[in-house]
């Protein structure tokens, strides 16, 4: 099983310094390792062909984003299984092996997750991503271990395998051939939940997405878009709409569309409350720019399948911020 990490960069030097030697060390006998470099106008490239010459370069022409990042760099890339890894997360000694064996033993797994903590309190799960991740009836992502901004300590208590419904881009494993069948992430995205979408229509031609918790990472999150950074704002809430307009099935696409309107524009009046103006704009583009997108990604609609039971849990939104439930064992 020939495994290819690849970690997509731009302009990340600083990056690259401090987080490649994990990677190097605890991966190079197990995988091929390469840099999908993003068209960066810094050293990163000649650090990475001075530094660690058995890594090998892919150079995109132009900064796609995540999403046509990664596209344009697999095409070239021969192997059974990509791992696609942020700049900014250390892997951990023996991080693959857990992973490679589920492949092995379970050939419906086309997609796994390893378990992602938090760089910067190690006894922490990481937003992106924690313990696997779930969606709920409107399209709002959340993890085992996170539920909208709140985190749990690591105490075992997600160690295990499991499905589950969307897998992080910062630490995500795929079948090359699920990959390419796909015809990778849809490019409108930009960043910012393409791998929910990539994971939908993944299950939607009957692949399974896992969880491995005997694999860990830790990540750093927003090094490349901060969480305060508006713009993270506008690509979340206008590509979770996306989301829906392309995946949710019939018998609930406009209650879920009309209801997630709604609820957005109490999201824009929170943060009016919480003096972060600027973040309701970001909201208001958001969807002046899903307003835009709507018909062509109704015809893209037309062309997949639909997973009918999409949400485990009616409403996050719901539980968390009305009934106070913020640990996802207290979930119902």
């Amino acid at each position: 099983m020939r495994i290819a990490i690849v970690i997509l960069n731009w302009n990340g030097q600083k990056l690259l310094e401090q987080f490649l030697p994990s990677v190097v060390n605890f991966s190079s006998q197990e995988a091929d390792i390469y840099l999908a470099d993003n068209a960066s106008t810094d050293s990163s490239i000649n650090y990475v062909r001075a530094f660690f010459p058995s890594i090998k370069i892919v150079e995109n022409a132009i900064n796609g984003g995540y999403a046509k990042g990664y596209n344009d760099a697999l095409k070239s890339i021969d192997a059974d299984i990509y791992c696609l890894l942020n700049s900014d997360i250390e892997v951990t000694k023996n991080w693959l092996k857990p992973i490679i064996e589920v492949f092995k033993v379970d050939e419906k797994a086309a997609i796994i997750q390893p378990k992602i903590l938090d760089f910067k309190d190690k006894t922490k799960f990481e937003y992106a991503g924690a313990g696997g991740g779930f969606i709920d009836l409107y399209g709002y992502p959340y993890c085992r271990g996170r539920v909208f901004n709140h985190l749990e300590t690591d105490k075992g208590q997600f160690n295990d395998v499991k499905d589950i419904f969307w897998a992080s881009g910062a630490c995500l494993f795929i079948r090359s051939q699920v990959y390419h069948t796909l015809k990778g992430f849809d490019e409108d995205y930009f960043a910012h939940q393409e791998e929910i979408d990539l994971c939908w229509r993944t299950q939607n031609i009957g692949h399974k997405i896992k969880y491995v918790g005997k694999s860990t990472v830790y990540h750093v999150g927003g090094a490349t878009l901060q969480g305060a950074n508006p713009h993270k704002t506008f690509l979340n809430f206008r590509n979770s709409l996306l989301n829906v307009v392309k995946n949710v099935p019939k018998k609930w696409f406009l209650f879920v569309i009309f209801s997630r309107l709604l609820l957005d524009g109490i999201a824009g009046i929170k943060f009016i409350v919480e003096l972060r103006p600027i973040h309701t704009w970001a909201i208001i583009e958001a969807h002046f720019s899903f307003y835009k997108n709507f018909n062509s990604f109704l015809i893209k609609r037309k062309e997949l399948l639909k997973k009918e039971d999409y949400n485990l849990h009616t409403s996050i939104v719901w539980q968390y911020f009305v009934l106070g439930r913020s640990k996802f064992k207290d979930l119902k």
